[in-house]
């Protein structure tokens, strides 16, 4: 199957040729943990996740190395510690255990490492080591810094002139830079902070130094695909790419560079001066998760994506309809099988999820009007196969329409069907204003009875 991705390196899309097909390999930067996942953190995630599940469709699970790191050491945390009171150790734990929970109820999958900054701290230290012997960095004021004058094509991945990345970057200024571009490798400690002793002292390593050293030891030198929100792009995955190229002359690093559009609500950057900043907890504790999954596949990755409650709610309704289907045809059995050619090739067309959702829905169509229970069967197997690749329709029918919580009042399961016994015992006294009472009292709650000749189902609106 030819797959083509965009890349970033070359501002275009390319046909995907891995180094070694046996050992497909991809890094991700994860979330730095000091707070709450936010919208931007899981629409990241979830793109990332459906193209390793594509890969894996397409080069098999055990043929693809998938990294994604958490960033536990950071200005960001120390930040946190100050604001809190609370312990270092005690805030990336919390945090990360949060960003663990809100990825599970999203349906992304573990990836096959998930390295921690502090636990690579050593491999840090040889790989500033390498860039000193090299003649790419030098020490000043107990800092080390990368030298971007010794790399004559700094910039290539972002294609920036120093002009204009000194003026679009939060460029510290410092006296004992060479260049005001100079980034830093390793970084003093006080002794209240986290640190670890190295040749230049007591001190901790710069955020960027913290990917090349992790991507390298888990993938090795070169490997195929490096992800990341747009937003990182400079100067974060700038910075990798020099510090890395550098430290291992000879190397590409990485080969393809694939990056996910901005988030931005109702038109506007997310912020939170702006008030519209909202965090994954926030939204899936109202909102079904999967209908926030299924939202950020409706618009192409590598464009920026716009969140609403009104495109939240329509997620939410292609999902009734796709397990409305599947309820219909709880007994039918599923088969394994390939998933949907079409899907497949809208995937491999650098990852078209917007047209392999039309296609889910082709399938659906072909399922409800299925008459024989062959076809029935063919369907409804070729849609949980196909989803499956988007990481979609992973619960149970009664699950996803019972589904949601006591929260703002709502009705547990337990009263819900309390009521509908009700109705029927009133139904068989023949008190039908009752019953239409009860019916009402469920649709006012949000409760939507379904009366079949097996009895009366129910879902929430």
């Amino acid at each position: 199957m030819k797959i083509s991705l965009h890349n970033t390196l070359l501002r275009r899309k390319q046909e995907f040729t891995p180094i070694d097909a046996n050992n497909v390999r991809m890094y991700v930067c994860g979330p730095t943990v000091y707070d709450r996942a936010h919208l931007g953190n899981a629409k990241t995630s979830v793109v990332f996740d459906v193209l390793y599940r594509f890969l894996c469709q397409v080069y098999g699970k055990e043929h693809v190395t998938y990294v994604s790191n958490i960033t536990d050491v950071d200005d960001k945390i120390l930040n946190k510690h100050k604001e809190t009171g609370k312990s270092i150790r005690e805030i990336t734990e919390q945090t990360f255990q949060w960003y663990l929970d809100d990825m599970k109820k999203l349906n992304v999958l573990n990836p096959n490492y998930r390295p921690r900054a502090t636990e690579y701290i050593q491999e840090m230290i040889e790989l500033v080591k390498l860039l000193l012997q090299n003649g790419h960095a030098y020490e000043a004021e107990g800092h080390v810094l990368f030298s971007v004058d010794s790399m004559p094509n700094y910039g290539f991945l972002s294609g920036r002139s120093m002009k204009e990345m000194l003026a679009g970057a939060r460029i510290e200024v410092a006296d004992y830079k060479k260049n005001p571009a100079d980034f830093i490798l390793w970084k003093p400690s006080d002794p209240d902070q986290p640190g670890w002793d190295s040749p230049w002292g007591y001190g901790r390593p710069g955020w960027h130094l913290e990917c090349s050293a992790m991507s390298s030891k888990l993938l090795g030198d070169s490997f195929d695909i490096h992800g990341g929100g747009s937003d990182l792009i400079f100067p974060h995955h700038e910075n990798e790419c020099a510090q890395s190229c550098c430290a291992h002359p000879g190397s590409s690093f990485a080969k393809y560079w694939v990056h996910a559009g901005m988030l931005m609500v109702d038109g506007v950057k997310m912020s939170k001066s702006l008030g519209n900043f909202y965090n994954v907890d926030e939204i899936i504790s109202k909102y079904p998760a999967e209908a926030l999954r299924l939202l950020f596949l409706t618009t192409h990755y590598h464009q920026p994506f716009n969140f609403t409650f009104e495109g939240l709610n329509q997620a939410k309704a292609a999902l009734d309809k796709f397990y409305n289907a599947l309820r219909q045809n709880a007994d039918v059995k599923a088969e394994k099988t390939a998933p949907n050619a079409k899907l497949m090739e809208a995937l491999a067309d650098d990852i078209n999820t917007p047209l392999a959702l039309s296609v889910l829905h082709e399938i659906v169509n072909n399922l409800n009007k299925a008459e024989t229970m062959e076809d029935k069967a063919k369907y409804k197997s070729e849609l949980l196969a196909s989803a499956d690749v988007l990481g979609l329709l992973y619960q149970e029918p009664e699950v996803w329409f019972k589904g949601g919580t006591d929260e703002e009042g709502g009705m547990s399961e337990a009263d819900i069907e309390a009521k509908i016994a009700e109705r029927l015992a009133a139904k068989k006294n023949k008190d039908y204003a009752l019953a239409d009472q009860i019916r009402n009292e469920l649709k006012e709650a949000g409760i939507i009875l379904e009366d079949t000749p097996s009895g009366t189902s129910w879902k929430r609106a």
